[in-house]
């Protein structure tokens, strides 16, 4: 066992690799890098190969420097600046312990070294493995052994339980949330957002707490979001509100207020000024300038036109067990309470609606439209069982 043997194993495969594409064995330099690294990037990965490849090293390292270096093997340099050797942390003596400079476990290693120098691997040492660490050592026999400190040490963490992995993440994301601190951005509490690589935030954003924003979201200047809010792929323009909201692939445009307890799923846009609110949920619809959905209702597959006001309890009956049918309710309208839009459905500009209504037709513009639903009364009436 042991990373030696791990790399034994790869270079039999890639020599074959090699052979067969080639006729030749592997040349050239070998990219080596443990798995255990979440944060670790392609540019400090390309940053040590060109190191390696201007140094004319036949083997290099990528190091780091901690202040607690415990549990990592340490780097014993030469007085010119040649790595000596790699020391584990339970092979070392007291002075090497004291060496803050450590190995993070990736490489760049000439393909005819390595072959050369993982032959002659051996297992004497305390944890009885084969370390890929001596393979350096036995590197000077053929050239310059170098090394490259690490430009962030956060890059190079190693996790090896949920706990490490937990606490890398945790001081990442702190790193994140104080670039966009310093960009201008209000975080009312970074210890409780989390925000993701490729989200973009303006100037005078204000971000409250116990909020996840993620994928390519993008929010401008002046919106507030928050608290207890996630994005994923949402667009937020200038001075629009989501207050404890989910919401998902949409744009809200500048000034809309969502929120609180609003489900947005992909492929919705919300105008300006509009309001999307308390339990309403939307899919792939479309809300005009200053039309306010307030609560209590689903939108979907629909098109609503500008300064409408939709009631509270308002369905948009989209499915009809085989196909989502689409609902198109025009500028000016207002739709009263508990209402149920049996798509397809057209209705056009300037309609009113009355409270309760099954509008399974088209309605022609300024119009009013109601179910005439008879209310029945039995005075004196009592249960079954109380009778």
């Amino acid at each position: 066992p042991g990373t030696g043997r791990a790399v034994q194993c790869a270079i039999k495969d890639l020599n074959e690799i090699a052979k067969k594409e080639t006729g030749e064995t592997l040349k050239g330099a070998v990219l080596i890098a443990a798995s255990d690294m979440p944060l670790l990037d392609t540019k400090t990965l390309q940053s040590l190969v060109d190191f390696h490849n201007n140094h004319g090293n036949v083997a290099t390292v990528l190091t780091a420097v901690l202040d607690d270096a415990t549990g990592y093997g340490r780097i014993v340099r030469e007085a010119n600046g040649d790595v000596l050797r790699i020391v584990e942390h339970k092979d070392a003596n007291a002075g090497e312990l004291e060496i803050k400079e450590v190995n993070t476990s990736v490489y760049v290693f000439d393909a005819t070294v390595l072959c050369d120098a993982i032959a002659n691997l051996n297992s004497q040492n305390a944890q009885g493995e084969f370390y890929l660490t001596d393979a350096l050592e036995h590197a000077r026999k053929f050239g310059h052994v170098g090394a490259m400190s690490a430009p962030d040490p956060l890059s190079v963490e190693g996790v090896n339980t949920r706990v490490q992995l937990s606490a890398l993440a945790k001081a990442y994301n702190k790193r994140v949330c104080e670039h966009w601190m310093l960009e201008g951005v209000t975080i009312l509490d970074p210890d409780t957002t989390w925000i993701e690589d490729d989200v973009t935030l303006a100037q005078d954003v204000t971000v409250l707490p116990g909020c996840f924003l993620q994928g390519h979201t993008n929010v401008l200047s002046g919106a507030v979001v928050g608290p207890y809010t996630t994005l994923i792929d949402a667009q937020v323009d200038e001075d629009a509100v989501v207050e404890r909201s989910r919401v998902q692939e949409s744009h809200i445009c500048r000034a809309a207020n969502i929120g609180p307890w609003t489900y947005l799923r992909a492929g919705n846009v919300l105008g300006e000024e509009s309001k999307a609110g308390a339990f309403v949920e939307m899919k792939k619809a479309h809300i005009g300038n200053g039309t306010k959905v307030p609560h209590l209702s689903y939108i979907g597959d629909a098109n609503l036109g500008e300064h409408t006001n939709i009631g509270g309890g308002t369905i948009t009956a989209n499915y009809d067990g085989v196909h989502k049918n689409h609902t198109s309710i025009g500028s000016g309208v207002h739709v009263g309470a508990g209402n149920l839009f049996v798509a397809p459905v057209n209705v056009s500009d300037g309609v009113t609606t009355g409270a309760g209504s099954v509008v399974r037709h088209d309605v022609p513009a300024d119009s009013m439209v109601y179910s005439e639903n008879t209310q029945h009364v039995i005075e004196g009436w009592k249960p079954s069982w109380e009778r």
